[in-house]
């Protein structure tokens, strides 16, 4: 059974749905705005330090927590279905998962839909990985994470890479990623009565801002159509109560299926990016204790 304090997230989502059930042509940036308070969840995680940068052209911000091996990174990119979330909403998670893998985070804050359509925002976030490559960041010092949409990114920035011949990062950490641009996965039924925040017209809606004029079955913004191929170390977080938990077991199965160590951990009666509450919901923190010993051994920090 989910803790009390992992209530948090539901209260928050519960709040959500109601504003936009109240307030259907709700504008973007009023969305934005209440989407922000999603960063409210997790605690202070306290000894960070935070440096705004801009990397060619697109605002980031460095995570580096006190004492850490500043030689390991992460690419750590924000959800919010490509069109909302920020560096600022989701700083603290973020800083909370470097501060545990005991290395710096680079939130990239690329530019958001609709005034940016896809395939912008994989193009910046790769830019901004071959920027940590010309920097002296090495690859296998490197791994890429992100939440819902950013878990998109994080997945398809490493298929960009790989595409272009660049050197892949010692791997890849979605967390409740949201892969599939056609709403097609099975979960969205099953698990309806319990997902506290998406539903398929919402995914429908996101998708339609974020895709544009591209196909919703282009492998680069729905990696259930990727080849995995030589694809790096991968670890999926889902929460069991999340409509689009099917997206990451598919894309697993897909990975798996071409060779790719690639684990999906689904967490019981967990909303959609529970990590969000680090600091607040024991569940959250272990999750995120899970990740850092995954891949510590794999930036070589083990």
């Amino acid at each position: 059974m989910a803790s009390l304090k992992a209530g948090a997230i539901d209260a928050l989502f519960d709040s959500f749905v109601g504003a936009l059930a109240a307030n259907p042509q709700m504008e973007i940036d009023e969305l934005r705005d209440m989407l922000e308070r999603c960063g409210d969840l997790a605690t202070d995680p306290g000894g960070v330090d935070y440096l705004d940068i801009d990397v060619d052209g697109t605002p980031c911000l460095w995570a580096v927590p006190h004492g850490c091996d500043e030689s390991r990174v992460l690419l750590a990119l924000h959800g919010g279905g490509c069109v909302t979330g920020s560096r600022f909403s989701h700083r603290k998670m973020f800083a909370h998962i470097a501060k545990t893998i005991g290395c710096r985070a680079l939130i990239v804050d690329y530019a958001r839909a609709p005034e940016s359509q896809a395939p912008s925002q994989v193009n910046e976030c790769l830019k901004a990985y071959e920027w940590l490559l010309g920097q002296g960041i090495e690859a296998a010092h490197i791994a890429t994470v992100g939440d819902s949409a950013g878990g998109n990114l994080c997945t398809a920035v490493v298929l960009a890479a790989r595409d272009k011949g660049v050197p892949l990062p010692a791997a890849v950490m979605p967390l409740s990623p949201w892969y599939d641009m056609e709403s097609s996965a099975p979960s969205f039924k099953t698990n309806a009565a319990v997902d506290r925040l998406i539903s398929p017209e919402m995914s429908h809606n996101m998708a339609q801002l974020y895709i544009g004029d591209i196909p919703a079955t282009d492998p680069l913004v729905n990696p259930l159509h990727a080849d995995f191929t030589g694809y790096p170390p991968t670890y999926i977080q889902v929460g069991g109560f999340e409509a689009i938990l099917d997206d990451s077991l598919r894309v697993a199965e897909r990975a798996q299926a071409a060779g790719v160590d690639c684990t999906c951990e689904v967490f019981p009666e967990m909303q959609h990016v529970f990590q969000f509450m680090a600091g607040r919901a024991p569940e959250a923190d272990e999750a995120i204790r899970k990740l850092a010993q995954w891949v510590r051994p794999k930036l070589g920090l083990a």
